[in-house]
């Protein structure tokens, strides 16, 4: 997968003049070697969160294709204000005369086996709330490429969450031809993996591969593709969620409000969420 998320900046580079990639050592290649395709328009930047956004901001404003990243998902808090107050508000606060749309955010996320506190959280819920933003997470090369591409292409700044466990885990991945060529896929979309007739069971990322039954791997967590995942429980009755994120206030949680609201009357069963601890 980390072949095919450099694969997408690659091309994201050679086809826009303005885009830039930008972060900590990702001149040297990155930790997990996610930005090793040269050094023209690639380049180190300080050990600050919140000066890469706050940079990326200010590149995306004047018109260049920001490519950030925050070497892990768990060093994205320091960042959170630029993100949340400034990213995501900028199209809103300026009656739509300007805009940030040319910002991605890339980040490692979730567990990876070893790592501890700092380098195994799934921060993707805290993001829900801030309109302006999207949120995607890859489950695949082929599905990392498109959704790059979409997500550097998209009008909207994006937040581009890798599991990092899946960069190097070949052996889990069914045989994929990733198009060598420029491939993209929409955003806000969700895709039905499994199709099945008595639960749906709705996830995203690492987990996509300890799940069975109707499976649906949601993609973008926001905007998240609600008439799929209703259409998929009006048929099947039941709903589980899946995240590794923990439980109080995770993504989960609003999908489970959404769904039993209009699902009510198909519903044969509670709402089941199954998440990391807290």
């Amino acid at each position: 997968m980390y072949q095919a998320v450099r694969d997408a900046m690659s091309i994201a580079l050679a086809k826009d003049d303005s885009a830039v990639v930008f972060g900590e050592d990702v001149a040297f290649g990155g930790v997990f070697r996610c930005t090793m395709f040269g050094r023209e328009r690639v380049f180190n930047t300080p050990l600050t969160e919140q000066g890469i956004v706050g940079f990326g901001v200010g590149l995306a404003l004047m018109g260049h294709t920001a490519i950030a990243e925050i070497q892990f998902a768990d060093y994205i808090f320091p960042a959170f204000d630029q993100l949340v107050n400034e990213a995501a508000k900028i199209r809103y606060r300026s009656g739509g005369t300007y805009n940030v749309g040319g910002l991605t955010i890339r980040t490692p996320t979730m567990s990876v086996g070893h790592g501890g506190l700092y380098h195994s959280q799934s921060p993707e819920g805290f993001f829900m709330g801030a309109s302006g933003l999207k949120v995607v997470i890859p489950r695949s090369p082929i599905q990392a490429k498109g959704l790059l591409l979409g997500s550097i292409r998209d009008p909207n700044p994006v937040i581009f969450m890798e599991p990092k466990i899946l960069y190097r885990s070949a052996g889990l991945f069914a045989v994929e031809q990733v198009p060598v060529d420029d491939y993209e896929l929409p955003l806000g979309q969700a895709e039905i993996l499994v199709p099945g007739a008595d639960l749906t069971l709705l996830t995203w990322g690492t987990p996509v591969y300890h799940s069975k039954v109707e499976l649906i791997d949601l993609r973008s967590i926001l905007p998240w593709d609600v008439e799929t995942v209703a259409e998929s429980v009006n048929r099947t009755g039941r709903l589980v969620i899946v995240h590794e994120a923990g439980m109080t206030a995770g993504v989960g949680a609003e999908i489970s409000a959404e769904i039993q609201k209009r699902c009510f009357l198909k519903l044969n069963a509670p709402i089941k969420r199954v998440t990391g601890w807290e």
